[in-house]
């Protein structure tokens, strides 16, 4: 796939992308920060530098709405001037989102206008409720879990509201380094399911 929809998300173990309480001022949670000590090697020529390299070469981003206030709306611009699809419930009347961000309703053409923008470059997904309704809506092609071998016990989880419907994924990578793995998972279309 030559633009593959792609979550990239930092998870604990017990499947936790936050720790309880977030909000803002506490985007993470309590004791969330945990998630993302791998960043510390964002820098290096290691696995976790190659997979933040990657994730910057994306040429488009999905964000939850959620997600997008939380982060201060990224001030308009995640990375590199990319385009930013906020996939939202509702856009009340005069909330301009700034920069390169624009709010989308329909999950569908959020996925089809995020492809578009990002040409041959693969787009990135933040945010639980995004990737659960591209999920569901059959628009999600891979995720790339920063798996983190820690139990926070409490918080965000990153599958908690997809329903009952069972998924099949398939591992196309596996990086290892310091204090997380890297796994890239291909989601599975219902003909291949079967």
């Amino acid at each position: 796939m030559n633009n593959p929809i792609r979550l990239y998300m930092s998870m604990s173990l017990d499947g936790y992308i936050a720790g309880p309480d977030d909000r803002p001022g506490q985007e993470l949670g309590r004791d969330g920060g945990r998630l993302f000590n791998w960043l510390d090697d964002r820098h290096s020529d290691g696995p976790s530098g190659q997979v933040y390299r990657e994730a910057l070469a994306t040429g488009a981003l999905i964000s939850g709405r959620r997600t997008f206030e939380l982060a201060g709306r990224w001030q308009g611009d995640h990375h590199d001037g990319v385009p930013i699809f906020v996939l939202t419930h509702q856009v009340d009347d005069g909330d301009v989102p700034p920069g390169h961000a624009r709010f989308v309703t329909e999950v569908e053409d959020c996925a089809r206008q995020a492809r578009a923008a990002a040409g041959d470059r693969p787009v990135m997904i933040h945010g639980a409720g995004a990737a659960q309704a591209l999920l569901r809506a059959g628009q999600l092609d891979e995720m790339e879990i920063h798996l983190v071998p820690v139990l926070l016990g409490d918080g965000r989880r990153l599958f908690e509201h997809l329903g009952s419907d069972h998924i099949e994924l398939d591992l196309v990578r596996r990086l290892e380094d310091r204090d997380v793995t890297h796994l890239r998972y291909r989601v599975r279309r219902l003909e291949e399911a079967a």
